[in-house]
């Protein structure tokens, strides 16, 4: 599987909608429901999502993801900002913030039973992963959350450090915003960042200097009939696959990165 951007084409292809239709989401032609099943995929398709793996979920929300990995037999630590600083953020507001675990299975995609023998919450800053994480994890992943840490270099940093959290061998799946309108203008930095193609680009090269591997990425903005049309606030959410953000049109795009065995 590749890393890539969020297209119709992908969206609508059997695999994916199979994956969408787990989250009750079938033929909803939006960007989220896209990095979430990229997200499942590219985990499936690496053998992450199995007993005796552990995953790391950075910046959760109310994502159903832990439920999902936990259905599989996964066991998962899911993190998100502590209460105050998220308060501050107005992530309550948007409805974008997990305060415990019970959030997290709230469409009840796993067993309770299940999901709290397997699941753990805690809460802890992107920006400052914990060194007591380092080697513990089979995998880890975050949902379009790297854009929201105060600069480009903030998210591109978060991606480098994350890997620390991995064991060998180990899987990193993330999803950000990214540019598809200019590889020049962008917002760079502030509560929400926008990723160009030479910002992705320069996070490739620093993780591969490091000795990571990166799988190949796919720029295909799509040529699909949905892939231009451009969803403007306010937001009808469906279609929702590009979007007019703060001047500039967007998408999702994702990576999936490798710790050598």
């Amino acid at each position: 599987m590749q890393s890539q951007l969020c297209t119709q084409e992908k969206l609508t292809s059997g695999l994916y909608q199979d994956w969408a239709r787990v989250f009750g989401l079938g033929n909803h032609i939006h960007r989220k429901t896209w990095e979430w099943v990229f997200i499942c995929e590219a985990l499936h398709s690496s053998g992450m999502l199995k007993p005796g793996k552990v995953g790391l979920g950075f910046a959760v929300g109310k994502e159903p993801l832990a439920s999902v990995f936990a259905s599989r037999g996964a066991q998962i630590l899911a993190t998100d900002l502590e209460l105050a600083h998220a308060t501050q953020k107005g992530w309550l507001d948007n409805n974008e913030h997990a305060a415990n675990k019970a959030a997290l299975n709230e469409r009840k995609l796993c067993d309770e039973l299940e999901f709290n023998r397997l699941v753990n919450f805690r809460s802890v800053d992107m920006n400052r992963i914990p060194r007591e994480f380092d080697g513990k994890f089979d995998f880890n992943w975050s949902s379009c959350a790297f854009e929201h840490l105060g600069s480009i270099q903030h998210g591109i940093d978060f991606v480098c450090n994350s890997m620390r959290a991995l064991k060998p061998g180990g899987v990193a799946v993330h999803t950000t915003e990214f540019n598809v309108c200019s590889n020049q203008d962008t917002i760079e930095s502030g509560d929400t960042v926008i990723y160009r193609r030479r910002d992705i680009e320069a996070l490739i090269d620093k993780l591969t200097s490091k000795g990571y591997l990166v799988e190949e990425m796919d720029w295909s903005y799509g040529t699909s009939p949905l892939d231009y049309c451009v969803d403007v606030p306010p937001y009808k959410h469906n279609p929702h696959l590009k979007l007019l953000l703060a001047g500039y049109v967007c998408t999702s795009i994702g990576l999936i990165v490798r710790k050598r065995p």
